[in-house]
């Protein structure tokens, strides 16, 4: 276990987690309950569906918890142009981060120049807006030579994150269930590995505890998406986590088989 070991502030983990307030039933009452909460714990963003960033933008208003709208969600089936105009919608209504997803289709036929140009065309109608861009593989469905090209694809194209999953790419399991992985160590390894160095890592469903915002922190991730905010946080104080740096011992994830 020594060797599993990280030196944090409660600052550094509440600015590594996008509290994530995509779920498709949640009412304008849990959107404002959520946003308390971002505001309260001071998190990097506050991820939400595009029709709710005005709300989001007023209710964060004087805190720096940026609005962090996803586009193409969750499927990433949209035309290029429909995804161009969400995103650039998004980032002019005030959205600073912008999450969308890569047409999974076409990732898996192999058909890189449309997933190039897909991308390519979202991240410069972000970026020339002042916003970044994080690039949902949802990797749940793909192959280790998937994830790989699309590492690659991002790192040519300067996008500023590459991320793993929207918590929504359900796989029929072989009990006949839907489920997901998610964040998987193995993926987080092989995206950082793949990734130049400029682009960072986001990881997303399966991150539910402290010990897994360490674990995927000292693989090199510098974000995650988390609905489990309070109960991180409440956590790292209880461990003595505070404003001054201190090393801490974790429990590393058990390693999932990843995989479609």
């Amino acid at each position: 276990m020594s060797e599993n070991t990280i030196t944090v502030t409660i600052s550094q983990i509440a600015k590594m987690i996008d509290h994530s307030l995509l779920h498709p039933t949640m009412t304008d009452a849990d959107i404002l309950s959520g946003l308390k909460i971002a505001k309260e714990n001071n998190v990097a963003t506050a991820c939400v569906k595009p029709y709710l960033i005005p709300l989001a933008k007023k209710e964060l208003a004087g805190t720096d918890v940026l609005v962090c709208p996803v586009i193409g969600f969750p499927h990433g089936n949209s035309t290029t142009e429909i995804k161009v105009a969400e995103a650039t919608a998004a980032a002019e209504a005030g959205g600073s981060e912008i999450d969308m997803v890569v047409n999974i289709g076409k990732v898996l036929g192999g058909d890189w120049e449309y997933v190039t140009q897909d991308i390519d065309a979202i991240n410069r109608a972000v970026v020339s807006r002042g916003a970044t861009l994080k690039v949902i593989f949802e990797n749940d469905y793909l192959q280790s030579e998937h994830i790989i090209q699309l590492c690659k694809i991002c790192t040519k194209l300067e996008v500023a994150f590459v991320k793993t999953s929207t918590g929504y790419g359900f796989v029929k399991q072989s009990d006949g269930s839907y489920n997901y992985l998610g964040a998987t160590v193995k993926d987080l390894k092989l995206m950082r590995q793949h990734s130049g160095p400029n682009v960072q890592i986001k990881a997303a469903g399966g991150v539910r505890t402290l010990d897994d915002l360490l674990h995927v922190m000292s693989l090199g991730v510098t974000r995650i998406g988390a609905t489990a905010t309070i109960a991180i946080l409440e956590e790292a104080k209880k461990r003595g986590i505070s404003n001054g740096p201190l090393t801490v011992t974790f429990k590393p994830m058990v390693e999932k088989a990843g995989g479609y």
